[in-house]
């Protein structure tokens, strides 16, 4: 619970910067800036804040040496947790957190979530795929929150969907909310605003990525989307057809079949950049020639003699109609606000779907992976574990969030019409469709670092390849251009793969374009850190892929060219 105690001289500073009519330079110019302590219990006025709450406050302010994050800080840091109020009473609060470093390097940045959110990501830490010093270490302020929920006292991930407030904070809300918060705690700290801001984000903090940059583009200067989970509705719609289709009995394949996929996937498509490395680099070419129906490995047809389960050694017609599904595209019958009319799939056919691993250590990475694309049990109802990540998904957001209907059981859904939530789906498509309007953001300088595995089964690379596409259609070509830098990297997949497991320095690249206009077209390095550690490729902007030069190391980037064919 809120102690709602007033340091005298936060109240002078919060009447400050809360007054009407005063001029931003004037209210700059009176500010004085408060010590750690001084930030406890501070109270946010809801006019601080640019949407709807019912304000904020501080629970506790506690100064932190730099041994309090190992890694983390250079220097020691104030660590401010707080409570944003909801309007609606029954909605939960905002949580968040804002790390204050004493060596300011006068910039601030946000950290996205994960998921559903529900908890607040580490402040004093970085992003996942992440190389270099954490912002926190580099001399940023750092926040986030949980998104506007509490994880830990839901029943359900999605639980939080019943409350409308709760919902627009999680898809978008809470993210203006937390940076407003943020941006008085930091002019309260040190006496003046961030000369720059920016936004990092993966997976749902991806979409989250996209969303400041379109919905608030003036607060932004740069933001990075790693595997944007955007497109909810539609990826919800696709992914109950999904699956419907893998919960036929035999319908999923085991992890020996996976095996024969991937081997026959590779046999076919490794060398088709250049060389024969475990990564299927040109995957465009690869989906052209690629048809596990009708491909064989060293020799003998995937397919199963007459289509019928033989065991092992072959996958049956049941199980090629499954995945077919998933590789798509999913068509819907019925309209939705944001224009979508399908969905373009998930690269099934070329990824790792959490196949058996012969090295030991590395079996748990496998099960993640199997968690995070198929799953390891087919879908059931009630969703269980050892079921596909995308199953919790699905039947979470079509109870809580579609529906508002806790007992709805997902297979009586029906994704080719919406029954019997086809107009609340197109509702909420016109919500995910916000992430789109960039032309204000990219008018005032802002710079948008995008980057996709090829091999990810949880948010479909397609939809990123779909995004960017969508922006060069409705912006043009040369404006698209000057502000957005997307990538593919072969071999990753949601996070984490132990094909390719990419690490890069992109909060470097990012400082660099935004402040000092060094463009990371074609000077951008990422590394592999499980498959084989160390290795190499430059990052390659769309549509082009690392092609190897036909001599060097072939675990060295310089060996490499970004090539289209």
């Amino acid at each position: 619970m809120f102690r709602f105690l007033t340091v005298l001289a936060a109240a002078a500073v919060l009447g400050l910067l809360a007054a009407c009519g005063g001029e931003d330079a004037a209210r700059s110019e009176s500010v004085q800036m408060l010590s750690c302590a001084q930030l406890s219990d501070l109270k946010i006025a809801a006019a601080d804040i640019g949407l709807q709450t019912g304000g904020a406050s501080v629970s506790a302010a506690e100064s932190l040496s730099a041994d309090a994050a190992p890694g983390s800080a250079a220097a020691g840091y104030c660590l401010v947790t707080g409570k944003i109020l909801p309007v609606d009473p029954l909605a939960p609060d905002i949580e968040f957190k804002v790390a204050l470093p004493t060596n300011w390097n006068s910039k601030g940045l946000m950290l996205g979530g994960g998921g559903y959110n529900g908890t607040i990501p580490n402040v004093a830490g970085t992003m996942l795929n992440s190389l270099g010093a954490s912002p926190l270490a580099r001399g940023y302020a750092v926040f986030a929150s949980d998104g506007g929920h509490q994880a830990s006292t839901l029943p359900n991930p999605a639980a939080f969907g019943l409350n409308e407030e709760a919902y627009r904070n999680w898809m978008g809300d809470a993210l203006k909310k937390t940076r407003d918060v943020a941006q008085v705690l930091i002019k309260a700290s040190y006496g003046r605003e961030p000369s720059k801001s920016y936004f990092l984000g993966s997976s749902n903090g991806g979409r989250e990525a996209l969303t400041v940059a379109a919905r608030w583009p003036e607060d932004w200067d740069g933001v990075v989307a790693l595997y944007p989970g955007r497109r909810f509705t539609s990826t919800v719609v696709a992914g109950a057809a999904v699956l419907h289709a893998f919960a036929e009995p035999g319908a999923l394949p085991n992890r020996a079949k996976r095996g024969l996929l991937r081997r026959a996937a590779l046999e076919a498509c490794d060398a088709l950049d250049g060389l024969a490395d475990g990564l299927i680099g040109n995957v465009n070419a690869c989906n052209a020639r690629f048809d596990p129906a009708t491909a064989s490995l060293h020799g003998v047809p995937l397919r199963c003699a007459g289509g019928d389960d033989l065991g092992d050694s072959c996958l049956s017609d049941l199980q090629l109609s499954a995945l077919g599904v998933m590789n798509g595209p999913f068509h819907w019958n019925f309209a939705l606000a944001s224009g979508e009319t399908s969905f373009p799939g998930w690269p099934v056919y070329t990824s790792d779907l959490g196949i058996e691993s012969p090295i030991p250590a590395l079996e748990p990475l496998q099960l993640a992976i199997a968690t995070l694309s198929i799953g390891l049990l087919p879908p059931r109802f009630p969703v269980t574990e050892g079921m596909s990540f995308a199953a919790g998904i699905v039947d979470g957001h079509l109870r809580y969030v579609v529906g508002r209907d806790p007992d709805f059981n997902y297979f009586d859904f029906n994704p080719y019409t919406g029954w019997p939530y086809a107009t609340r789906l197109s509702e909420l498509s016109a919500v995910d469709a916000a992430d789109t309007e960039l032309a204000k953001f990219a008018a005032k300088g802002g710079k948008l670092l995008m980057m996709h595995g090829t091999e990810d089964m949880t948010v479909s690379p397609r939809t990123s390849e779909l995004y960017y596409q969508g922006l060069q259609a409705s912006l043009g070509g040369p404006t698209v251009e000057s502000f957005v830098r997307y990538y593919l990297v072969p071999g990753f997949a949601h996070s984490i793969s132990s094909t390719f497991n990419a690490q890069w320095d992109q909060l470097s690249a990012l400082e660099a374009w935004v402040e000092r206009d060094i463009d990371p077209r074609s000077n951008q390095i990422v590394i592999d850190s499980v498959g084989v550690p160390g290795r190499s490729r430059p990052l390659c902007p769309y549509p082009t892929f690392a092609m190897y030069k036909g001599s060097g190391d072939v675990n060295t980037a310089a060996s490499f060219v970004c090539a289209s064919s």
